[in-house]
């Protein structure tokens, strides 16, 4: 196996993730659950989903990697800039067709695995090109801070649209309403 085709399985490892992580929190309601899981519709738990999913898909990942044999000094720092670059270009590309169509489940299914694609294509080239692995403990750091990030805006949510779950009317895990 190559690197290609081990970014492959990442795609479809991570698109089958976001799927089972998508009701996590609905079946593990806790505080532990809610950092990584959606706790509702909003746009931005959608974009935390992502990120945990492509996060934990680098224990596959890796794994996948070190049973090939396949160069990855640079893992870390690959799988937190394919990971963290998934929040811009999600709300560049998603932000426009919602505002258009509203939120609709099969282009919602389908800009989910553009972005997962895009993510993988950018840890492909890090992992490829880029064999200096400096930054890998940083990443690591910066991995644990965005949960951090994750689970305050959880908590804390702005009073934004980003925030805002339109089906059951309410920001972030709190039960209050607007």
């Amino acid at each position: 196996m190559n690197l290609k085709k081990a970014k492959i399985i990442s795609i479809i490892s991570i698109f089958i993730l976001c799927f089972i992580f998508h009701f996590i929190y609905e079946i593990v309601p806790c505080t532990l659950s809610a950092i990584f899981f959606p706790v509702n519709e909003s746009i931005w738990e959608h974009i935390k989903m992502i990120y945990t999913a492509i996060i934990f898909n680098g224990f596959i990942d890796y794994i996948i990697l070190k049973k090939n044999k396949i160069d990855f000094n640079n893992f870390t720092s690959s799988l937190f800039v394919s990971a963290i670059t998934i929040i811009p270009i999600f709300l560049i590309i998603y932000l426009p067709i919602y505002n258009i169509f509203g939120p609709k489940f099969i282009i919602n299914i389908l800009i989910m695995l553009i972005i997962i694609i895009i993510s993988q294509i950018i840890s492909y080239y890090i992992l490829k090109y880029n064999k200096n692995s400096k930054f890998n403990f940083i990443s690591l750091l910066l991995i644990m801070i965005a949960f951090v990030a994750f689970a305050y805006l959880t908590y804390h949510p702005p009073k934004t649209k980003l925030f805002y779950d339109t089906q059951k009317e309410k920001y972030g895990i709190n039960n209050y309403n607007v």
